[in-house]
């Protein structure tokens, strides 16, 4: 039978190493990973007390600044990301080897990372794919995502609509996301209400897609137009760009929850991120949905 063994891990950069005892390795909280513990129990090649010791750890791990939630991908079917800002990057560096510690195939990502986190994070973790926000634009370093361990391709469709170039951070941002968890998005970009046969022109391709992902500021009238064309789920994401009344965004988030395309969803301003995200969890429900059938 495998042996528990102890392992010296520093929970802090300001604490000493403490002795946690871990079962070989430490097992990441997914379906695969605790079939595999209990097989191995049933099999008698893991004791019943190391079995414990590892399902002790599996729900999350305390790094002293930061509970690591190992137990989200079991059940959200999503790992947990790491939200750069706000955070050292010695923080962001040590929550993402611990995300990458744990055996399994879910994604890790930083978000919204700087220069110095992303720096940090790629000496601990040297695999990870930078994708910058704004088409390379250096200046937008709290839009940039870093991936690790990206998701095998998935057959599912998703389109990213961008109203204006202004809105591009964002929308990388999404696309970004999406592709992480294995979307390879269809890129629409600049197709905004002003020039109105540009959206037009895409209404083809908008009507082949599974999901839409729409990214607009001003007053935010794209989302409604492309809720109009398709019949897929639109998710909306307004944007803080525009001029004086746009209020930041207020103006286009308050016009695409006043939409008439009837279901659109909403996230907040500026949220790539959260509109991927809810783009992710319907499709994985669509999957559920047909492996139940």
């Amino acid at each position: 039978p495998r042996k528990a063994i102890v392992r010296r891990v520093q929970s802090r950069p300001d604490a000493g190493a403490a002795e946690e005892v871990t079962m070989g390795e430490d097992r990441g909280m997914d379906a695969k990973a605790l079939s595999e513990l209990l097989e191995g129990v049933r099999q008698g090649e893991i004791s019943p007390d190391d079995a414990v010791t590892a399902l002790r750890r599996l729900p999350f791990a305390d790094l002293g600044f930061a509970k690591v939630d190992h137990h989200r991908t079991l059940r959200q079917g999503l790992a947990e990301t790491v939200f750069a800002p706000g955070k050292s990057p010695e923080q962001c560096a040590a929550i993402v080897a611990e995300l990458l510690a744990q055996p399994g195939s879910s994604p890790v990502l930083l978000s919204r990372a700087s220069a110095d986190q992303v720096a940090a994070a790629l000496a601990g973790s040297d695999d990870g794919h930078v994708i910058e926000a704004g088409g390379g634009d250096s200046t937008n370093a709290r839009l940039h995502t870093v991936v690790w361990r990206p998701a095998a391709e998935r057959r599912e469709r998703v389109a990213v609509v961008t109203s204006g170039t202004a809105d591009l951070p964002v929308a990388d941002e999404c696309a970004a996301t999406l592709a992480a968890h294995g979307l390879r998005p269809l890129r629409i970009t600049d197709v905004g209400v002003a020039g109105l046969h540009r959206i037009l022109d895409a209404a083809e391709e908008l009507a082949a897609v599974d999901a839409i992902v729409v990214v607009a500021g001003m007053e935010g009238a794209l989302a409604s137009v492309v809720g109009g064309l398709s019949s897929a789920p639109v998710v909306a994401v307004p944007t803080s760009v525009g001029y004086g009344s746009s209020l930041d965004g207020i103006t286009a988030l308050l016009g695409m929850l006043a939409s008439c395309a009837s279901g659109l969803t909403v996230v907040g301003i500026d949220n790539g991120f959260g509109a991927a995200i809810a783009i992710i969890r319907m499709l994985n429900a669509r999957v559920s949905e047909r492996s139940d059938v």
